[in-house]
């Protein structure tokens, strides 16, 4: 019996398109989760607080940037570890939409409370603007949060761009190049769309153009 042998698929035949919905290769997905955790919203606002407080104070505006820290940034923090490990949470950077409401409603509190304690025990006034433009920016999050997942990450680097360039001017302008790879990062792992990381980016900027810049002299 003459057995006919079925001829292999060509390799070199066209490629079907790669699903749109699956994950990154490794090496790519890696990169972008460390590009997610270092440059995540409450590693670059105690950087922010801590680059304000010396531009507006030295090592004094500094000691005030530890304290703002604390409060705006530490308290809020401390919510969502303890939200992922009770379960309440998917993860620290809470990439369900439905559960950042408790986070984002401690994080307004927190910001309001530093405003209302900075200034009369004689902060700098630049540092209080700060934390009173943080205050904006997470109360215009949680507002489109309602409806729409905007990129929280993004729009922390968006304020921090225009904050820097304001303090220390053009040069400052190369941040550009971590929040690009901030946006890149977010599409990359699906977790938001390209629209939702480029508003969020931009409602941090117009947020800080408002608030802070006409403001912090």
């Amino acid at each position: 019996m003459i057995t006919r042998r079925l001829p292999r698929p060509s390799v070199s035949g066209p490629l079907l398109p790669a699903d749109p919905s699956a994950p990154a290769p490794g090496a790519r997905r890696s990169f972008a989760l460390l590009v997610t955790d270092v440059l995540a919203p409450a590693p670059v606002l105690v950087v922010l607080l801590l680059v304000v407080g010396w531009h507006s104070g030295r090592v004094a505006g500094v000691a005030w940037a530890v304290a703002a820290a604390t409060v705006s940034v530490g308290i809020p923090l401390a919510v969502v570890i303890g939200g992922v490990r009770a379960g309440r949470f998917t993860d620290i950077h809470v990439r369900v939409r439905r559960q950042r409401a408790l986070p984002l409603a401690v994080a307004i509190a927190c910001a309001v409370l530093c405003v209302v304690l900075l200034g009369p025990l004689g902060a700098p006034r630049e540092l209080v603007v700060l934390v009173a433009t943080i205050m904006a920016g997470l109360a215009t999050g949680a507002a489109i949060t309602v409806w729409w997942k905007v990129s929280g990450h993004t729009a922390v680097t968006g304020a921090a761009t225009v904050i820097l360039v304001a303090d220390y001017g053009p040069r400052l302008l190369l941040v550009l190049v971590p929040a690009c790879l901030v946006v890149w990062s977010r599409i990359v792992l699906r977790d938001h769309t390209p629209a939702q990381t480029v508003v969020g980016f931009l409602v941090g900027a117009a947020v800080s153009c408002v608030l802070f810049v006409p403001l912090h002299h």
